[in-house]
């Protein structure tokens, strides 16, 4: 029969969801983020991942049981050869299904071993979405409660969206961007300024030359290091060999400032390049009486979008690999700016992998437990349970992986393979066991419980919680030190070591472990006392600042912004660093890894002030999954007045505050503004005193508050 002659269906309404692709789940993210992370090079020679990549699998299965009210048209796309049977018979594959009303079953094959077996269907009713089912042809399948329909064993999630309209070649957006200063030598090489970091393809215009020659391009994030042929971390080679002028895009992008081409035998007119950006709306803002913190503010926003691409990445001219610890930050801050949910899944789905499990995540024991903070965090801010149930059964195999690996005490310690990262700083031994790991150990496993109830695990849920309320008890027989009421480093051979470091004590307070006086001892203690070793790198000053900001030092974390990130400003940074030391001094900042230039200048870590800002300033978090419920806590931390948005999946809150007046929209879901005034604060609202100068405002869906009040100094 032809199709032609077959009558039309009607037009789709609009009130239903658009066809997508879709794929096994997790699949499309690990096999793009094997592409993605196997583009480093270094000076030219490839450079791949040292951790176990896993692949997509070659062979799926889609499968759809549905009741058509009407006659139906179905288009279909495939990534990879295929195989389509309706009501149970092989159907002949004209790209097209027509169906008579009624209930049909439609179960399609689809074979690709180059990328990940994709399906997209557009019909009326019948659309490509997360309501097919997909096994790998082992015969498990999930029904409409969401448990294996035939046998015990792992429980494989319904196929999720893949985005683009050809998943196989999906690219980030790009866009002509000028150099802002050229200079030519005599011999005709170019020196490049784009007058800031940045990230993209090369183009250059006007390549000529006779015979075979061609050009040697050094970048450089810093002009020193692209004027260094000898020690740059990133070159290429372009061969040439047409008489005729030429324009070249180069195959592989990069970052930097500044760029020299080197002609051999060759000439070049110009250059230019396609800046490459991922094309996130930025949501969240923030503006205060401080003009260093504005800038601080609006420098970190350039560097994440920066390193925010297929995947929250780590940096963006030497590894551009994803970094389970760099991606935990880069989930946080995301929150505040872009409230991206795309890539934070992207991310945990790629960083995970496929069972079974032979290794910590990224090799670290650290870096597996900050994925599992991850999904907590995620599941906090945007209430999502069903992508909390797809990546529950591979949180169980790495959560029995690592449960498997304890000592005699129920402890972690370091094993062949692994590696215990915590911070890049001197005098870190990783003998015994470290505190700092069981402390994630014990905030993965209250994770682990969370999930355990969301994804209808109860006996799942109970261990955890048994496991995860033992050891942290422990934590404080183990590692506590009484004396100095603070955590030891490690322990070794069950005996405390007796060093003071201040990793474990400042995430013991934001995780909430301590009691206010125990709160109080790590404040002065370790956090505010100079003879306990500092840290250097953005990375952990995102937790120390974070930690005090949780006590109400806010005052005291903006005098140390700016002098941290206010540093890296003075001297030109552009974007912000993977490590500082205001001890360096000139060339000696682009050093690191014993290389002169190792040191990555635009790093996600460096943009914390995001988070801190946005969180304990404006003060906006939520107190229930989504935002249902949320605190809106203003604290001006010496600033005069201060103002901006936070994003939610309701909408933005916006929130101003000055000395005596306090400013804020709320979003769906009930909010509590809470704020401390010397005097009865005056708003039509009703307002609640609490005690001890505190007031409480209850905010209601999408209305508008206005609070004179006089703050306390």
């Amino acid at each position: 029969r032809t199709l032609d002659r077959q009558p039309m269906p009607p037009g789709r309404p609009r009130d239903l969801p658009k066809a997508a692709w879709i794929g096994y789940p997790g699949d499309y993210e690990i096999w793009l983020g094997n592409q993605v992370q196997n583009r480093r090079t270094e000076r030219g020679a490839f450079f791949p991942p040292f951790w176990k990549l896993d692949n997509h699998y070659v062979l799926v299965d889609f499968r759809k049981s549905f009741d058509l009210p009407g006659p139906e048209y179905i288009q279909f796309q495939f990534q990879g050869r295929h195989n389509i049977k309706l009501d149970g018979k092989i159907n002949l594959d004209f790209g097209t299904l027509y169906l008579q009303p009624g209930h049909h079953t439609i179960e399609i094959k689809v074979f690709n071993e180059s990328s990940p077996p994709a399906l997209y269907a557009a019909g009326t009713y019948v659309i490509s979405d997360t309501s097919w089912q997909v096994t790998i042809e082992d015969k498990e399948w999930i029904d409409a409660s969401g448990k294996a329909s035939d046998k015990s064993g792992t429980v494989w999630q319904p196929a999720e969206p893949l985005p683009g309209d050809d998943p196989a070649h999906w690219r980030l957006a790009t866009q002509p961007q000028a150099a802002s200063r050229i200079e030519r030598k005599k011999n005709g090489d170019l020196l490049l300024d784009f007058g800031k970091e940045t990230f993209g393809y090369l183009h250059i215009h006007g390549g000529r030359g006779k015979g075979k020659g061609g050009y040697l391009i050094t970048y450089g994030e810093s002009r020193e290091e692209a004027l260094a042929i000898n020690t740059s971390e990133v070159q290429d080679f372009v061969t040439f060999s047409d008489s005729g002028r030429i324009d070249t895009v180069l195959p592989m992008s990069r970052a930097f400032r500044y760029v020299r081409i080197m002609p051999i035998g060759t000439w070049v007119d110009s250059a230019s390049m396609l800046y490459e950006y991922s094309p996130l709306a930025q949501r969240g803002s923030f503006r205060c009486s401080d003009t260093t913190i504005n800038h601080i503010w609006d420098v970190a926003a350039y560097t994440f979008h920066l390193n925010t691409r297929e995947f929250f990445l780590d940096g963006i001219k030497r590894d551009r690999w994803i970094w389970s610890g760099d991606a935990y930050q880069s989930y946080l801050m995301n929150y505040y700016l872009f409230f991206d949910s795309a890539t934070v899944m992207r991310t945990l789905w790629a960083l995970r992998g496929k069972d079974p499990v032979t290794s910590h995540i990224n090799t670290i024991m650290d870096y597996s437990f900050y994925w599992f903070m991850g999904i907590y965090d995620y599941y906090r801010y945007t209430g999502d349970t069903a992508f909390i149930r797809a990546v529950y059964p591979r949180m169980v195999t790495l959560m029995s992986w690592v449960m498997q690996r304890r000592n005699k005490d129920g402890w972690l310690e370091g094993m062949p393979g692994d590696w215990l990262f915590i911070d890049w700083a001197d005098g870190l031994t990783k003998k015994g066991e470290l505190s700092f790991e069981q402390l994630l150990f014990v905030r993965s496993l209250e994770t682990m419980t969370l999930c355990a109830g969301l994804a209808d695990d109860p006996a799942g849920a109970g261990t955890y919680r048994r496991e995860a309320a033992g050891l942290r008890t422990r934590l404080f027989t183990d590692f506590w030190d009484p004396r100095r009421q603070a955590f030891v480093y490690s322990r070794v051979d069950g005996q405390q070591d007796g060093k003071i470091l201040r990793y474990t004590n400042m995430f013991s307070i934001f995780f909430g472990y301590l009691d206010e006086a125990q709160q109080d001892a790590v404040r002065k203690n370790v956090l505010l006392n100079d003879s306990i070793q500092k840290i250097t790198t953005p990375y952990m000053q995102f937790y120390e600042l974070e930690a005090l900001c949780a006590m109400g030092e806010q005052e005291h974390v903006l005098k140390q912004m700016k002098d941290y990130w206010g540093g890296m400003l003075s001297l030109g940074a552009t974007t912000f660093w993977e490590q500082y030391d205001p001890n360096e001094k000139g060339v000696q900042h682009y050093a690191m890894y014993g290389r002169p230039f190792g040191k990555s200048l635009c790093h996600a870590w460096g943009a914390s002030p995001l988070y801190l800002l946005g969180k304990y300033y404006l003060g906006v978090r939520p107190l229930s999954p989504g935002y249902a419920t949320y605190a809106v806590t203003p604290v001006l931390g010496g600033l005069k007045w201060m103002e901006g948005e936070v994003p939610t999946p309701h909408g933005n809150i916006k929130v101003y505050c000055s000395r005596t007046r306090i400013q804020v929209h709320a979003v769906t879901g009930e909010g509590t503004l809470q704020f401390k005034s010397k005097s009865r604060p005056v708003c039509k609202a009703a307002i609640r005193a609490v005690g001890n100068n505190l007031y409480e405002l209850t905010l209601q869906n999408n209305n508008d508050y206005t609070i004179d009040y006089a703050a306390i100094d």
